[in-house]
């Protein structure tokens, strides 16, 4: 009997280091992701502040009294 503990203590312990690599892997790439969604936001908000730039010179553009030639 005290074998059979032993052997499913050890079966326990070794999937709970399994289970552990598992999440600290995950764990990894959740913090990338969480990194790439950051860098993603500040490049989607550079070019809504370029679209809004260049959308506001064209309006200025368009406002402006062209030549009759």
């Amino acid at each position: 009997m005290s074998g059979d503990v032993t052997t499913v203590l050890i079966a326990l312990a070794r999937e709970n280091a399994e289970l552990r690599e598992q999440l600290a892997a995950a764990q990894d790439m959740l913090m990338e992701t969480a990194v790439d969604a950051g860098n993603l936001y500040e490049r989607l908000e550079a070019v809504q502040i370029e679209c809004s730039a260049w959308r506001a010179e064209a309006e200025r553009l368009g406002a402006r009294p062209r030549a009759v030639g």
